[in-house]
């Protein structure tokens, strides 16, 4: 009996390991929109963001070393994403300290754009559209729109009153910087944030952001849908 519930239980890992391997963007996709759905549950700025944080880099940094095989893009994954934990744990240890926030901040942009492009150059490798590569275009998305967060932080805490948010005083929180960033990135307008009159620094990254979701659309969608229609017609 005992050997038996071990040997489930080792098969069932076997199946979630083989999963990751296989489709390391559907488990990057699933946890990036895991993290919006609990994100409102948790604290802006304590534990919990900080606990989902940290398992949602460690999920990132996986599909990141499963999309790159050199060692050398495994360097600079390693080399980006440590900082990163540890300036998410120096987050909630120091949550008032403006220099640890915007080290966290630049670092983590930095990471997530990084691992945006290890996605394209994943799904740009060849023209045969495999189904790891079809979750890799939602997952990519998701994390350019976390990039484009963090950016938008950094923005924030160099430049204070950057952004103006509709009834509200004082600077963004976490989930405002995710609305902003997607809705940006969307480019459906549909945000109640807006850059200041005079904050020319948070408008040129808007700007930059409304081009890359344009650009994702009309290049990286349409090239996969592309490749999927001829996968089909042969």
């Amino acid at each position: 009996m005992f050997t038996y519930a071990g040997a489930a239980g080792q098969t069932r890992w076997q199946r979630w390991l083989t999963t990751l391997r296989d489709h390391p963007s559907a488990v990057l996709l699933a946890v990036q929109l895991l993290g919006v759905v609990i994100f409102p549950f948790t604290d802006q700025d304590g534990l919990g963001r900080t606990m989902l944080s940290a398992f949602g880099l460690v999920v990132l940094a996986i599909a990141v070393m499963a999309v790159n095989k050199t060692p050398s893009t495994r360097m600079v994954a390693w080399t980006l994403g440590a900082p990163v934990l540890v300036l998410t744990v120096l987050e909630a240890v120091f949550p008032d300290n403006d220099g640890v926030m915007l080290a966290s901040y630049i670092f983590h942009a930095i990471f997530y754009f990084y691992t945006a492009v290890s996605l394209l150059r994943y799904m740009f490798a060849d023209a045969w559209v495999s189904r790891d590569e079809l979750y890799a275009t939602g997952a990519c998305f998701t994390v350019l729109a976390w990039a484009f967060a963090y950016t938008h932080g950094v923005v924030e805490l160099i430049w204070p009153g950057s952004y103006i948010k509709a009834g509200t005083d004082g600077p963004l929180t976490w989930m405002d910087l995710l609305f902003l960033s997607f809705t940006s990135l969307t480019n459906t307008g549909l945000s109640d944030i807006t850059p200041a009159v005079d904050a020319n620094h948070a408008r040129s990254v808007l700007m930059l952001q409304m081009l890359a979701g344009l650009n994702y659309i009309a290049l990286v969608v349409a090239r996969l849908l592309g490749l999927t229609l001829l996968k089909a017609r042969r």
